[in-house]
């Protein structure tokens, strides 16, 4: 069993059941497009979508562009009103931001396939919306997510993620914060990236700037955590240079996954401080494959099971990283 630094809980590493990257199949159910309805985030269908918040053009059109989502989660600038119901009935409004970010032109393209470039504006727009979202009354916290894939939650195949603003802090970053808060050897993330970097067995990549790791607590087969050197709290105070080292990051590790394990489905989560919170912490980027299923011992005590030591998953995307 291993502990979990950033949550408090622990997972299970159970080595006899490990399983090569080959043995992992492929996503088999793609995203299908709607057949009455042309792809709202190719070029040239902008009309299908609500006039862009934002777009970053280039020579002979847009690279990426940001639209308020269609079908709104969240939505409303009520802010955060508990209203109790009954003894037990307790509800609020779901208001907020809900938006979504078309970050390539090219429909059948993903993360793995952005050039330098192009990393390096998905970064930059991240950042103008996590600006906008801190100004906004009300917004106590944006999460960005990436989708890739049906069984990880994508209902349209183009490449996009989604930006939330939220009228709250969710648990997972509350729990994460006191992770930070109770850590005495200073920031868990910098002291984290420092010890993996000397043992090596668990970094996938490392420059000056950026790391990938498959961390100690791997919850799931072939998580990686990908941690800018730079310290910062929230994303929108990185610099230029952290930003676009993170974004090439993204790209690199999406492609190492995709090289080892073919056209998974995975999910990428951004995790910043909430945005008027001072204190310790370290913002960061999740991926995690979506290669197992939880079962009733997951779902029933929150302990995760993984079936593939990060030591073994970071040397196998290691291996393919060396011939890319």
């Amino acid at each position: 069993m291993r502990l979990n630094q950033l949550t408090g809980r622990w997972v299970t590493i159970v080595k006899t059941r490990a399983r090569r990257p080959t043995d992992f199949a492929p996503r088999k159910r793609p995203v299908e497009a709607e057949s009455d309805r042309p792809c709202p985030f190719c070029p040239g269908n902008e009309e299908e979508t609500l006039p862009a918040l934002e777009t970053t053009d280039a020579a002979g059109g847009w690279t990426n562009r940001v639209v308020p989502n269609l079908y709104p989660a969240f939505a409303g600038d009520e802010g955060f009103a508990v209203q109790n119901l009954g003894p037990v009935h307790v509800m609020a409004p779901a208001s907020g931001i809900h938006e979504v970010f078309v970050y390539s032109p090219h429909h059948d393209s993903g993360l793995h396939d952005l050039d330098d470039l192009a990393a390096g504006e998905f970064m930059q727009a991240l950042k103008r919306r996590f600006v906008d979202h801190a100004r906004t009354d009300k917004i106590r916290y944006t999460q960005f997510i990436v989708n890739h894939g049906r069984e990880a939650g994508a209902s349209l195949a183009h490449p996009h993620g989604q930006l939330l603003g939220l009228p709250f802090v969710p648990g997972e970053i509350i729990d994460e914060e006191r992770a930070f808060a109770r850590f005495a050897g200073g920031c868990v993330l910098c002291t984290t990236v420092e010890a993996e970097i000397s043992t090596g067995e668990r970094v996938v990549m490392a420059t000056d700037d950026v790391a990938v790791i498959c961390p100690y607590w791997s919850g799931a087969p072939y998580e990686l955590l990908i941690v800018p050197r730079r310290h910062e709290m929230h994303l929108q105070d990185a610099d230029d240079h952290s930003l676009e080292a993170v974004g090439r990051a993204l790209r690199d590790a999406t492609g190492f996954l995709h090289a080892a394990l073919g056209d998974v489905a995975f999910n990428v989560g951004f995790h910043a401080a909430p945005h008027q919170h001072t204190g310790e912490y370290h913002w960061h980027v999740h991926i995690w494959p979506n290669l197992v299923t939880q079962a009733g011992f997951e779902r029933g005590t929150g302990v995760m099971i993984n079936i593939v030591p990060p030591e073994e998953a970071a040397e196998a995307l290691r291996s393919v990283a060396a011939h890319t």
